[in-house]
């Protein structure tokens, strides 16, 4: 399960702390976790198109780590 959290944009997210975010992994059934990243480099792509609202001012940052999945063949 991938999850993106938002945050630092007032009119469309807050964010979460580490606790409430680990309240919410629960709720969705996870027994383990781990926090890739906490700021506003996070974004996710879904078929090449951005699904979440980065929290830079400039919008999407140049990413030099990413996590890929793909399906098996």
């Amino acid at each position: 399960m991938l999850v993106t959290v938002d945050g630092r944009q007032p009119k469309k997210s807050v964010g979460m702390t580490i606790e409430e975010l680990a309240v919410l992994m629960t709720g969705l059934g996870c027994v383990e976790a781990i926090n890739l990243d906490g700021g506003g480099s996070t974004t996710m792509v879904i078929n090449g198109r951005v699904v979440n609202n980065p929290s830079d001012a400039t919008g999407e940052r140049p990413i030099s780590d990413a996590l890929l999945v793909f399906p098996r063949k």
